[in-house]
């Protein structure tokens, strides 16, 4: 019987044909979102030396790589913005004439097919680069930093974001963003909540990326700790219940276990970052010539949907969609 059976496997991974009639695991372009990174005043691209092929893009750079993606099939994009001008409070996040929110009415007006999510965080905002306000010994005030939060959500849903995404993992900022949009008549807006969003030494392109590291300190005590996996699930059936309508984890190689966790935990979409440190591993390596580009993008987003992503965000987005 251990023949036979062996046999029959072989069988079945015989010919292309045969391997995509069995196959188990669907990933097509349509289970994709793009980060970009749009900076104010910014003429054209400037690329992002930490993240090879990512560019910091311009308001109307930003149009024409969303066309892009549109024709190479990925439905979706999430937007970062630089500002021109950071202060303590974070000003520009909750701006209604603030980077994202014009990019947001832009891309609105010239691609309105394409999904837009807003990335809702004060750290790209702020002098010091941390996720909320301070108090005066230098910790993040959690429960004055929820208010900002929830005015940036409104303000970029009302320049026509669909899904507003908190990445701060502040307590309370689920409610408390669906709170303010119901209130003000944005009910419509779905809320992704980064639900199992881990302090992960892979963010460290994305920072240059964004402008965005701490000026001083850390961020661990209230991004997860990578030991965790139960708190993982807890924090996204929290978030569930405060009124999230997707969760995410993140980062996504380094926690494929901690998102199939939170898969069978939940009944709503799931999503997985595979972050900016994941890309610059993988391009750095065939930069080098030690592992097959194409291939090993293909089976790296293979396995965060096998592990039971619905959604992927990926800065591989473009180039993955196109070589289908």
């Amino acid at each position: 019987m251990e023949g036979l059976e062996f046999r029959r496997h072989r069988r079945l991974r015989s010919s292309p044909a045969i391997r995509g009639l069995v196959r188990e695991t669907e990933l097509t372009p349509a289970h994709l979102v793009a980060p970009l990174f749009v900076e104010e005043g910014l003429e054209g691209r400037a690329p992002i030396e930490a993240m090879p092929g990512q560019s910091r893009l311009g308001l109307g750079t930003l149009v024409e790589e969303a066309r892009e993606l549109q024709d190479a099939g990925v439905p979706a994009v999430l937007l970062f913005g630089i500002p021109a001008v950071k202060d303590e409070r974070g000003s520009g996040a909750y701006d209604d004439r603030g980077v994202v929110q014009e990019a947001i009415r832009r891309l609105k007006d010239a691609v309105p097919e394409m999904l837009v999510v807003g990335d809702v965080c004060l750290c790209e905002y702020t002098s010091h680069g941390h996720c909320g306000l301070l108090t005066d010994e230098g910790e993040v005030d959690n429960d004055a930093s929820l208010p900002l939060l929830a005015d940036m959500a409104v303000s970029l849903a009302d320049a026509g974001c669909d899904i507003v995404a908190p990445s701060d993992m502040l307590d309370g900022r689920v409610v408390a963003i669906r709170e303010a949009l119901d209130g003000s008549g944005l009910s419509d807006t779905a809320i992704l909540s980064y639900a199992a969003k881990f302090s992960s030494a892979f963010y460290g392109p994305f920072r240059e990326a964004a402008d965005s590291a701490p000026s001083f300190g850390d961020r661990r005590g209230y991004q997860m700790d990578p030991a965790n996996a139960r708190m993982a699930r807890d924090e996204a059936l929290t978030d569930i219940e405060e009124g999230a309508d997707m969760v995410m984890v993140k980062p996504a190689l380094p926690y494929l276990d901690v998102l199939r966790s939170v898969r069978e935990a939940v009944d709503v979409p799931v999503a997985a970052y595979n972050v900016s440190g994941e890309y610059s591993m993988l391009k750095a390596a065939a930069a080098n010539g030690w592992i097959e580009e194409e291939r090993a993008i293909d089976e790296a987003l293979t396995s965060i949907r096998r592990a039971g992503a619905d959604i992927i965000i990926t800065y591989h987005a473009k180039e993955w969609a196109r070589s289908r």
